[in-house]
């Protein structure tokens, strides 16, 4: 399921928005989840508890407080993936959107052929992406996060944890299959841990420390653990 944001302090406008997308992305047979937010404050405080669970978001430029610009400079410090499109009633807002990596701009009102377009470079930018990003689900819904924001898993009992720059998160599954779908960049420790090597400080005997976290390193997999981090502080 699709999750979109959209940031407007005017009510009305962010009614109007959605209705438009759901009309579009019904077209497409998509039935996406929408986030209301009201200010630039109050989507910036939801995503430092909800880290990776948007895939698009809508910032209005001209908002009170801290403005739809500043909003997603704050944002691409923390994420680079997060696919964001600018509302503006104003024109001459649009190419400073560049400056934060905005996929694009819909102008106020917001006609169903323009925000088409947009949905469709969207999707096609969250496909780009989808490589790069690790997918999965638990109760409270469908996330995506960053590989490169991994440090490691854990798994107990069929329960993996995935351990993330500023966030945790856990759902129901086997190591084994996240290690097929991470891929390279990430190293067997053991039986309960995956890591990515990058995130790795310091191999000592058969501990790993990840983060401040010791992690244990089974025989079995010991000197391919090693390897693998010797590789990576060699550069190659």
């Amino acid at each position: 399921m699709l999750r979109i944001g959209i940031c407007d302090d005017d009510s009305a406008a962010r009614e109007s928005l959605q209705l438009a997308c759901e009309r579009v992305m019904r077209d497409k047979n998509e039935e996406p989840q929408f986030f209301a937010f009201s200010s630039g404050e109050g989507v910036l405080r939801w995503l430092e508890k909800h880290a990776g669970e948007l895939d698009m978001l809508f910032l209005d430029i001209e908002m009170g407080g801290i403005n739809g610009m500043e909003t997603a400079k704050r944002i691409r410090a923390q994420d680079g993936n997060l696919v964001l499109v600018f509302v503006t009633g104003y024109a001459d807002y649009v190419f400073d959107g560049y400056t934060v990596n905005a996929l694009d701009y819909v102008l106020k009102p917001c006609r169903d052929t323009r925000l088409r377009e947009v949905m469709q470079r969207a999707l096609g930018q969250m496909h780009r992406l989808a490589p790069g990003m690790f997918t999965f689900k638990n109760v409270d819904g469908l996330f995506r996060v960053a590989k490169d924001k991994i440090l490691y898993l854990m798994s107990d009992k069929r329960v993996v944890t995935v351990y993330a720059a500023g966030r945790t998160y856990t759902y129901y599954g086997r190591l084994d299959d996240a290690e097929t779908e991470l891929g390279e960049g990430f190293i067997r420790l053991h039986q309960r841990y995956l890591a990515r090597t990058e995130a790795i400080e310091r191999i000592e005997g058969s501990t790993a420390y990840i983060g401040g976290e010791a992690l244990p390193i089974s025989r079995a997999n010991h000197q391919k653990a090693l390897l693998a981090f010797t590789r990576h502080m060699l550069g190659g």
